[in-house]
């Protein structure tokens, strides 16, 4: 994916980019933590989350799963947006400092090459199910599940979407 030119670095950026952004960051002393996901469609348990992710650091990274994984994930119908458009919605968010595109099924390699102090996931995923986190614990941080929200999460959204609208696109409100 190319960097987007917002900033003096850009928010959103490639592995190898963000790399030496990790380690300057680490130098500096300041807390990196990771996390990723799809991010399909933006919901409040997503800004709550990430809000919460950014509060244990100094800075946040959304590592973000691209259109081929996602399908290998959540089935052919998904995403919903394409991984540009997640990207750039993930990178306006306040809590977010960076966002990267992985299109591994895993985000394992990305984790061991940036070694976050902090892997968080959400709380319906168990700390023994969380990819990265022997080699994050191996290298000395720390790996978490944060606080789920009941009832917020894209397939629901999907869900309501469907059941309010159907098969149609308009019921004539604007």
């Amino acid at each position: 994916m190319q960097c987007m030119n917002r900033g003096k670095m850009g928010r959103i950026v490639g592995l190898e980019q963000l790399e030496a952004e990790r380690w300057r960051l680490k130098r500096e002393g300041q807390r990196v933590v990771l996390t990723n996901g799809c991010f399909d469609l933006l919901h409040p348990g997503h800004v709550r989350y990430l809000r919460e992710a950014r509060g244990l650091g100094d800075v946040l990274i959304v590592a973000l799963n691209s259109d081929r994984s996602v399908r290998l994930l959540k089935g052919s119908k998904r995403p919903i947006l394409k991984e540009d458009e997640r990207a750039e919605v993930m990178a306006a968010l306040e809590s977010v400092d960076y966002v990267t595109i992985f299109d591994e099924e895993t985000p394992r390699e990305l984790i061991a090459r940036l070694l976050p102090d902090i892997l968080v996931k959400g709380g319906d995923w168990g700390l023994d199910s969380i990819v990265g986190r022997e080699e994050v614990e191996a290298a000395g941080g720390e790996v978490r599940s944060l606080h789920f929200v009941e009832g917020c999460s894209t397939t629901d959204l999907i869900g309501r979407i469907v059941a309010r609208f159907g098969g149609n696109d308009r019921d004539g409100d604007s």
